[in-house]
């Protein structure tokens, strides 16, 4: 009987002493490799999808050559188109020029409208005035008025129409910038309208002749 008394203490103490190495090993309250808050994986990805958004804004904004050449032209002719347009109501004799000076404000101007942004989006300078070389017909057509204000307008509007038909069928055609070939396509139509109401206005001045023509062509 001693004896066994003797051994259940041994092991009782033993047990005792255990406890606190077993609870060493496992800690409570320490949570578990699963448990683990992924504290890195958030912060790479946000890095990742930062350079990701930046390396395709600067993808989208880069143009070609071709692609910022027919932009800036576009630009400028656009505004040129507006100011000349102006003109044409204030110093044109005949009604259908007049008509078709409006038409050019009108259009021109829904179509500067809408490339402005598109250039602000690729990083390309709007023009704020006119270059040189349209400030020289600028200047030449407003010092006329009357029978040859009507003539010399239309035939600038004959000349720049079939350049600028040209260059955006090019665009609408074999343009590499999205945005730019489909601003393009939309304003093909519109250019080729003006096209041909320039051919026909000026062939008629041409065939009136005279400004006395000329106004009876404006009051038929």
């Amino acid at each position: 009987m001693r004896s066994g008394l003797v051994f259940s203490s041994l092991t009782a103490i033993s047990l005792v002493f255990a406890a606190p190495a077993f609870a060493q090993q496992h800690p409570a309250g320490t949570p578990s490799q699963a448990t683990m808050p992924p504290t890195q994986m958030p912060a790479q990805g946000q890095t990742q999808s930062g350079h990701m958004a930046a390396s395709g804004q600067a993808q989208k904004q880069k143009l070609s050559e071709r692609d910022k050449n027919f932009a800036k032209e576009a630009a400028m002719g656009g505004m040129a188109e507006v100011e000349l347009g102006k003109l044409a109501q204030q110093n044109a004799q005949d009604n259908d020029v007049k008509q078709f000076g409006a038409k050019m404000v009108q259009d021109h101007s829904a179509a500067n409208q809408e490339l402005t942004p598109i250039l602000a989006e690729k990083d390309v300078t709007a023009p704020q005035q006119l270059d040189e070389k349209h400030r020289k017909t600028l200047d030449k057509l407003s010092k006329m008025r009357g029978a040859e204000f009507d003539r010399a307008y239309m035939r600038e509007m004959v000349e720049d129409h079939d350049k600028d038909v040209k260059k955006f069928r090019q665009e609408a055609e074999h343009g590499k910038d999205a945005d730019l070939k489909a601003f393009a396509q939309k304003t093909l139509p519109v250019l080729e309208q003006h096209q041909k109401m320039a051919h026909d206005t000026s062939k008629s001045l041409t065939a009136v002749g005279s400004s006395g023509g000329a106004q009876g062509h404006k009051n038929r």
